[in-house]
């Protein structure tokens, strides 16, 4: 029974059927059999289901997070891929970089939904079961000792692919590591409060995405949010890792200039994501439950 729920979808939480009245009206000839209303779930219910993915994630041997973790650095690359051919299929119409943008979640659809590791969902799933189970804390570490190097592994192995293996055109690089220039550029300072913002959209991501009932569903939720993310050109520290990488490797860069970046990108990535997002979702379940307690306690007595 578990596996063939977790087949269907494997982030949704388990799906409610709504108590269908026996003397309403049968359907009209013709229609299909009556659809099952899903219940909207609770703050609780996602909580639960983040709970199970982290148990599992946690649970998983190195090698295999490794792997997953390099796939996802370099499924990541969609992200530059699409905005880059884009930008330059589109020219120098007004719109252009607004609708490159369109395009920029494809990189984040194709690893949440392919369930690949991304670091910055590791933010939420680990520290929300941490939270509550504090013994949880060496293994959350682990895994994000695996899964970030995987990570930008992998988007180092993208940009390999994209600038050194003459796989795309002159003018689809250029525009690439123009993206990487341009997202290098700033102050530390600048680039940390970016990440923040980056870092609590994509954890928000993770954990709405634990509660849809569907794979269009999740796929709608992923767009819309992470579409936010590239029109703001906030930080992200293994999507634009492969822009950047991609102009160290074109000579557009210094390599020194990546790790100037990536040190306050990922600090943001992990503050946003902790901070604004599992701190405030875990409360918003467990205060909750304490202020339930406290109620019925008062009542009992």
């Amino acid at each position: 029974m578990r596996h063939r729920r977790a087949a269907r979808h494997p982030s949704s939480v388990p799906l409610r059927k709504l108590v269908r009245n026996p003397h309403s009206e049968p359907p009209a000839a013709g229609t299909q059999q009556a659809q099952t209303d899903l219940e909207r779930p609770t703050a609780n219910e996602i909580y639960e289901q983040v709970s199970r993915n982290a148990r599992h994630e946690l649970d998983r041997p190195a090698i295999g997070l490794a792997i997953s973790g390099l796939a996802g650095g370099i499924t990541m690359g969609l992200t530059a891929l699409s905005t880059s051919i884009a930008l330059v299929q589109l020219g120098h119409v007004p719109a252009a970089r607004f609708i490159a943008d369109l395009l920029y979640p494809l990189g984040f659809i194709a690893v949440i939904v392919g369930r690949a590791q991304l670091f910055t969902e590791n933010t939420l799933y680990p520290v929300a079961l941490m939270l509550a189970e504090r013994r949880h804390g060496w293994r959350t570490l682990r895994l994000w000792a695996i899964v970030f190097p995987s990570n930008v592994l992998g988007a180092f192995f993208f940009a390999l692919l994209a600038v050194r293996t003459g796989a795309l055109r002159p003018d689809f690089v250029m525009a690439m590591t123009h993206l990487g220039v341009e997202a290098a550029v700033g102050t530390g300072s600048r680039v940390f409060w970016s990440g923040v913002i980056g870092g609590w959209i994509i954890a928000l991501v993770a954990w709405l995405v634990s509660g849809s009932h569907s794979i269009t569903g999740s796929v709608m939720l992923i767009w819309l949010l992470t579409f936010v993310v590239g029109l703001g050109g906030f930080a992200h520290c293994i999507a634009t890792s492969g822009e950047i990488l991609a102009a160290i490797l074109d000579h557009q860069l210094p390599a020194s200039r990546f790790f100037a970046w990536l040190a306050p990108a990922t600090l943001g990535n992990i503050c946003g994501g902790v901070l604004l997002v599992t701190l405030l979702e875990y409360g918003q379940v467990k205060g909750g439950e304490e202020h339930s307690y406290y109620r019925s306690s008062s009542h009992a007595s």
